[in-house]
């Protein structure tokens, strides 16, 4: 075998091979010039074969529409390709008309454009209102919205938003009316009929065919598709898509809607009307007669609401169409415009079940109460003082129940010394201190019940007030004080940067209310904490803060008339509740005539009987253990 020995001249010749070809490489790099020259050819390579790829796109894209192509009158090979693609229907298509051209109806508030491409309406603008950066209001512009009726012609399914309408604009009356006509022949069409009333939101909508019972298939599954994208239209997108929501009414009178929150679809029997409500602003589609069946669908377009968002919702709504003797006659409405009560009421069709504005006997607070009371005083004061007058009316209306309330706390603190002195005696028995304390307060009649039920008895009007600020459209774009408009947040300062659930702003209304609530809660539950703090029961203490914590970042961002209203509220609360303790209510009349209760002969309640023998069945149970 041979032995490896260490080779220094190889070593060194492996060396020399590597330096000579470093050196080489060295040689042969390019300059700056080359290389800059390089990455400008590879740089130009890449354009040209994207361009490349666009033209091929393109040239595809044509190909494809070369045979829906409108033809020119000599041009048989074409007429006979787009006869083949659409049958009848490829008459419309040579028509004058087959462009892409615009019709406008409008009325004194609202105005439509309409395409002859599609028949549907490409632009709805509101002629009365601004966003909140003072553009004007569309609910229908750049290509949101798409309206297509889809059925069966001569074994073809053709979709009309492809196709070319011939609009004809006349009057009827004071009524301008537009129809758009998809033709197979100069006597025969599918027709959508426009009818604009003048100071009208309501458009009177219709779809007929004439002349086509050999054309239609009607057999065969018909479906009005629209499909809407909300435009955002207020400062703070999260507050409005909070609001932006599909509701819809069927099966006769009953009411519902799809999340407001995350997607959701439904399919409904016997649908009415559908509002594809955009907060303030609302998108409609009703009919005559019920629509036999309507797939719902709603997506959530704001991902990140720091960002500044364009569009808030998807709707769409594909209904299914029923022929009418072989026909097609659907008589409908459309209506753009506010989401406001008055509006919906007069029409009494139900449409105030579009707005959020609670169910029960909350929503007939507002209907009844709440609306009409704010409608009168709004009508001759400006809106900020006509939600202190609000207030005020509302605050001494339920006066009485809050002096009930006040009573019975101020029996509570009185006897206060006496309770003491039970759990004094008592001291590791809960369950006869408990005992003790009910009897007592029953035989002073000073149950803790009688100070929690007119509190109760304020609840549907507080939650009333609370659905009916975010949704009362003449609150919107009403400035008061530092409140630009009491329909979205006020701001007195800008932050530079976001903080989660608060924003990236400070308003001033939700900080006045907070303390408002702060001061009210500390006169109210610091004596609740003396005299009925029990073990077991919620920290009074950690709630008295929580509250004006909660009101503080939450509300940040909420409407600036809700916050008002907060503040006038519990500033008033407090100046009753001083008035009650300080002018009308006197505590050494309250003690003696407790004292006069005490000496009476008191029949105890079935309540207060029931639940004296619920404890004294469990401190007998506890006893017979104890002894085991």
């Amino acid at each position: 075998m041979e032995n490896k020995k260490f080779d220094l001249n190889s070593l060194i010749g492996f060396l020399l091979i590597g330096a000579i070809f470093i050196w080489m490489l060295y040689l042969q790099k390019p300059t700056d010039e080359e290389i800059a020259a390089e990455e400008a050819k590879i740089e130009a390579q890449k354009v040209a074969a994207e361009n490349a790829k666009k033209q091929a796109e393109e040239e595809i894209k044509l190909a494809d529409a070369a045979v829906l192509e409108v033809p020119s009158a000599t041009d048989s090979l074409g007429l006979l390709k787009l006869q083949n693609a659409l049958g009848s229907f490829a008459y419309s298509e040579t028509l004058p008309s087959a462009t892409n051209a615009t019709t406008v109806v409008e009325n004194d508030v609202l105005s439509l454009t309409i395409s002859n491409k599609g028949g549907f309406i490409t632009e709805a603008r509101l002629k009365q209102f601004k966003t909140y950066d003072s553009i004007p209001v569309y609910l229908i512009k750049d290509g949101n919205s798409s309206l297509n009726f889809q059925f069966v012609a001569e074994n073809r399914t053709l979709n009309t938003k492809d196709r070319y309408f011939e609009p004809t604009l006349t009057q009827n009356g004071e009524n301008q009316v537009l129809t758009m006509r998809l033709k197979t022949s100069a006597n025969a069409f599918v027709e959508y009929r426009y009818e604009l009333i003048p100071g009208e939101y309501m458009t009177n909508f219709s779809i007929r065919s004439q002349g086509l019972e050999n054309v239609v298939d009607t057999s065969q599954d018909m479906y009005l598709d629209w499909k809407l994208k909300g435009y955002r239209h207020a400062k703070s997108i999260s507050y409005e898509n909070r609001y932006t929501r599909l509701t819809y009414e069927y099966e006769g009178d009953k009411h519902s809607k799809l999340s407001p929150t995350g997607d959701d679809d439904e399919v409904e029997k016997d649908v009415n009307w559908l509002n594809m409500r955009q907060h303030f602003f609302s998108s409609m589609l009703l009919t005559d007669k019920s629509f036999k069946e309507v797939a719902l669908s709603s997506r959530n377009l704001v991902e990140d609401e720091e960002i500044d968002t364009v569009f808030t919702k998807q709707y769409g709504a594909k209904i299914l169409l029923e022929a009418k003797g072989g026909a097609i006659a659907e008589n409908m409405n459309l209506y753009f415009g506010p989401t406001d009560y008055k509006i919906f009421k007069k029409y009494d069709r139900n449409l105030d079940e579009a707005m959020p504005l609670g169910w029960g006997i909350f929503g007939m607070i507002n209907k009844f109460l709440i609306i009409p009371l704010y409608g009168f005083l709004s009508g001759w004061m400006p809106a900020g003082i006509a939600i202190i007058l609000l207030t005020i009316i509302l605050k001494l209306a339920l006066s009485p129940v809050q002096y009930k309330q006040y009573v019975a706390q101020a029996k509570m603190k009185v006897l206060k010394p006496e309770i003491d002195a039970i759990k004094e005696r008592n001291e590791g028995n809960a369950m006869k201190i408990q005992q003790e304390t009910m009897k007592l307060q029953n035989i002073a009649g000073a149950s803790p019940l009688k100070g929690c039920l007119p509190a109760l008895l304020q609840i549907p009007v507080f939650y009333a007030l609370f659905t009916f600020f975010p949704t009362a459209f003449d609150l919107r774009q009403k400035s008061f004080l530092w409140a630009e408009d009491l329909s979205s947040y006020d701001t007195i300062a800008e932050l530079p940067f976001h903080i989660p659930f608060y924003g990236d702003h400070i308003s001033l209304f939700p900080i006045l209310a907070s303390i408002a609530i702060f001061i009210y809660m500390t006169m109210t539950m610091g004596q609740s904490m003396q005299t009925q703090q029990q073990p077991g029961m919620p920290n009074m203490k950690f709630l008295m803060y929580l509250s004006p914590l909660f009101m503080l970042v939450f509300f940040n961002n909420y409407a600036s008339g809700l916050s008002l209203y907060y503040f006038v509220s519990n500033l008033l609360t407090i100046g009753i509740m001083l008035f009650i303790k300080n002018v009308i209510i006197d505590e050494d009349k309250i003690h003696a005539q407790i004292q006069v209760n005490k000496a009476k002969p008191k029949k105890q309640s079935k309540f207060s009987k029931k639940m004296a023998d619920m404890m004294e069945q469990a401190e007998a149970q506890k006893k017979a253990q104890k002894k085991k």
